[in-house]
Parts: C-alpha cells; structure tokens; sequence
C-alpha cells in the first residue's frame, strides 16, 4: 500500500508517520511512504527518514520525500493530507484571522492537491484531510479531483474521541466501551457530538446520561472547544491525539466494522438524514467486506 503524507515535517505528522508502518495501521501489508513538505523544510524530512531506517519497522517498504504533490501523487492508495495553513498563522508577512484569507490560501493548495489525485492517484484512493479548515479543504480537494470513485473524508475522528473520554468519565467506565459516537455536522465548534444514540455498555446514552443540563451546558461544549483548550493549555495546537485519530481512522476504513458499531468522519452527502446533497458533513460510517 503507497501512503502519502502532506505537512510531513510537522508536529502531527511526527507522531503519525512512524505508526503507519508499524504493523498495526495497515497490518501485515508493507506500507510505501511518499513524504511531502514545501520547499522550505523539505530538506528536514532527511532526518525523519533516518529516524524510520534506524527504528527496525518490518512492514515498511520503500520511503521517499518531496515537494513536489504531484509528483508523489502516483498510484498512491492513501493520502493524509496533514498540511494546511490555519487561521492565526503568519503567511507571507501576513497573520491569517480573515476567512476570506484562509479560503483563498488553503483554495489554491487543495485545488492542486485534489486534481493530482484524481488524475494520479488510484481510482479506490482514500483521502484524509486533517489539516484545517477540514471540511472546506475536503470539499474544495474533492470537487476538483472530479472522480466519485475516490472517497474524501475530512477527519472527525478525534471529536469522536474526545466525546468517548468525556462520556466514559461520566459514567464511570472505560472508554472503549463507549461505542456508535457520532459527529455530525462540521469539524468545528458547531459540531454536535450525538450522545443520544451513543451506546455506552451495551445501553443507549440517553438512558445511561440522563442529566440534560450536564449534556447542554458541559459535555457539548467541553468537546466542541477541545481543540482551544488544548491551545490555551500547552501553546500548541493537538498533536498525539490529532495523529491518533489519523490512524483510528485509516484503521475503521481497512477492517470491517462490528455489528452495532460505527465510526465517525465527514464525507459528501448524498442526501441521507436531509443534508444537502454534495456538502461534507460529519455522519456516522461502517466499514462493509467488500472495503
């Protein structure tokens, strides 16, 4: 399997490339790496691939680095496209608070990107768009990558995550047994956690969490400003948890989904629970034998 990776000298793509090629992502398959930078740190994945050669992974098959997406883009089955330029940086002289501006940034680099892959990339090729804004960057990557048979995703996963802890202390136990946590909506504040249909050791969650002033005024909340938290907290935004979603995501999309189950990430409506058709929208997703 040819995996390739955008932001690869970042902080998450530090804590998720290493994973990939591990053994458990992608199991006993061997997992080719294309690594992608800009021009200007491109030069740091030299030691990140010194790092994988002296780590002893079994499963990894060859590992290149580049600037150039198209180029890596090839007969690639996978793409976690990890780099994007967020709201507050500095971008050529410039702090990035409009939307406008991020539109217009983050535009030009998934147009390119989404018409590499659908010209490149393997027809069943699965895209991951962690880099934010998500949504927008999935549907601008998707749209001109023109090919239906490829499945975009923007990543919800780690809002899924962060609801699981948040439930699992609340009620007492562990949180792989919160299950069917779905995000609907965008990666965003507006995001709604749906701790209704959740089941949480085997009972719904509207029966186990009864207290709807905890569910309005602390559980939403606490898992739609997470991601703030964090920044306010440690001056960084999510790093290991963002990466962990990364995989948890790959992983629900490589293996069959337990019966009463789902996993949660944003794709293309295509009109079901009334979301307008075409629109990337969190829902919950299964994973069927046929992949």
């Amino acid at each position: 399997v040819k995996v390739v990776v955008t932001g690869a000298a970042g902080q998450i793509a530090y804590s998720l490339i290493p994973r990939l090629v591990d053994g458990k992502t992608f199991g006993d398959k061997i997992v080719d790496l294309c690594l992608v930078e800009i021009p200007q740190v491109v030069s740091k994945l030299e030691g990140m691939v010194m790092e994988l050669e002296d780590s002893y992974f079994p499963q990894m098959g060859n590992v290149t680095y580049t600037d150039n997406f198209e180029k890596a883009s090839h007969d690639a089955d996978w793409f976690l496209l990890v780099g994007s330029i967020p709201r507050g940086i500095v971008y050529e002289g410039k702090k990035i608070e409009e939307r406008s501006d991020l539109l217009k940034i983050n535009g030009g680099i998934f147009v390119n990107q989404g018409k590499a892959i659908g010209e490149n990339g393997k027809d069943n090729a699965k895209i991951l768009v962690v880099g934010n804004p998500a949504n927008t960057n999935a549907l601008i990557g998707r749209n001109a990558a023109g090919k239906d048979s490829q499945l975009w995703m923007a990543m919800t996963m780690l809002d899924a995550s962060r609801a699981k802890s948040v439930i699992s202390k609340k009620a007492g136990s562990n949180i792989s047994d919160v299950k069917n946590m779905v995000i609907w909506g965008n990666h965003s504040p507006t995001m709604y956690p749906d701790i209704e249909n959740a089941v949480i050791n085997g009972q719904p969650g509207s029966v186990v969490i009864r207290d709807m002033d905890w569910v309005e005024n602390s559980f939403l909340p606490t898992v739609q400003q997470r991601g703030k938290s964090v920044i306010d907290a440690r001056g960084a935004s999510s790093a290991t948890s963002a990466a962990k979603a990364a995989l948890d995501t790959i992983i629900a999309c490589e293996n069959i989904t337990e019966d009463g189950d789902c996993f949660s990430a944003a794709v293309a409506s295509d009109g079901a629970y009334n979301v307008p058709e075409g629109l990337i929208c969190g829902y919950p997703l299964i994973t069927l034998a046929d992949g």
